[in-house]
C-alpha cells in the first residue's frame, strides 16, 4: 500500500464518528431524544438546549434547511488552525454565533479561536470532519 492510501485510510478512520445521515433542526426538535447515527454505528445525542438556542437564532423558515450537526472541516489546505463551514444556512448560523456579518456565503473559513467558540457553544450540535487532498 502506498503512502497516499495509508494516509487516506487514516483520515477515513478519523471520520468514523461522522453522521451516516444528518437531520434537519426541524426533525431533531420533534424527537423525544434528539440524536443521529454515525458511520461507526453509534448513536450521538444532540442536547435539546442547543437545538432550542439554534432555533431562536435563525429564522423559522431555516429550521427545515439547517442540517445538524454543523460540520467543521479541518484541512491543511486552509492553513494552520483554519476550518471550513459549508452550506448557506450553516454559514448563517456560525456567523450569527460569532457575531459577524453574514453576506450570504455558502462557504466560510473560520480560525482556531472561532472554531473553539463554535465547539464550546455547540458541543453536541457540531462535529469535526477531517479532509486531506491526495493525488489518488
Amino acid at each position: 500500500m502506498d503512502t497516499d492510501r495509508v494516509i487516506a485510510k487514516a483520515v477515513q478512520s478519523l471520520n468514523r464518528h461522522l453522521p451516516r445521515e444528518r437531520k434537519s433542526l426541524y426533525e431533531l426538535l420533534r424527537e423525544d431524544r434528539p440524536s443521529i447515527s454515525s458511520k461507526d454505528g453509534d448513536t450521538y445525542r444532540i442536547k435539546r438546549d442547543e437545538l432550542e438556542m439554534i432555533a431562536d437564532l435563525i429564522p423559522e423558515d431555516y429550521h427545515r434547511k439547517l442540517y445538524l450537526p454543523v460540520l467543521i472541516e479541518i484541512c491543511p489546505e486552509y492553513g494552520r488552525g483554519a476550518a471550513k463551514i459549508r452550506g448557506k444556512v450553516q454559514c448563517s448560523l456560525v456567523m450569527e454565533l460569532l457575531k459577524k456579518e453574514w453576506r450570504g456565503e455558502e462557504e466560510i473559513i473560520i480560525y482556531r479561536p472561532e472554531v473553539s467558540k463554535i465547539r464550546r457553544v455547540l458541543p453536541t450540535a457540531s462535529q469535526y470532519a477531517f479532509f486531506i487532498s491526495l493525488g489518488l
